[in-house]
């Protein structure tokens, strides 16, 4: 799936800008920084974005899923005119039903530390993986 990729950074929706953070059907991880583990804290939403590459689009729904040995301390959730929306429940993939062509969709990325980790720092960062049908524009 090379035609659809992720950003962090600065994006914006409507836009092409941001730093492109994905490779194939999985991102590099997207890093938020430490957490405080004594007191189940959750990390600030990270604005990220998806696109396909010019001329191509999706068709049908787009699936973004936490992956990785982390991904249980990870939710997301669709973009609500520029701040965060109503996240979905841990571990849980993100639906995006619209069609996404070449121009960012945003959506956001946050975890939770517990108090019952051994090491927080395991839930600063996670891949995504993308499940999507694209074809040509």
């Amino acid at each position: 799936m090379a035609n659809i990729h992720i950003y962090k950074g600065t994006v914006t929706a409507g836009g092409t800008n941001g730093t492109q953070v994905s490779e194939g059907t999985e991102t590099e991880p997207i890093i938020i920084g430490p957490l405080n583990a004594t007191n189940n804290e959750e990390s600030s939403p990270v604005k990220l974005a998806i696109r396909c590459a010019a001329g191509y689009v999706t068709s049908g729904n787009v699936t973004i899923t936490p992956a990785g040995t982390s991904a249980a301390k990870w939710a997301l959730a669709p973009d609500s005119a520029g701040s965060a929306g109503v996240f979905g429940a841990y571990g849980a993939a993100l639906t995006i039903a619209s069609a996404i062509g070449d121009t960012n969709t945003i959506f956001w990325a946050k975890a939770k530390a517990t108090s019952d980790e051994p090491n927080p720092v395991n839930d600063t960062s996670v891949n995504l993986a993308v499940a999507a049908v694209i074809a040509a524009a």
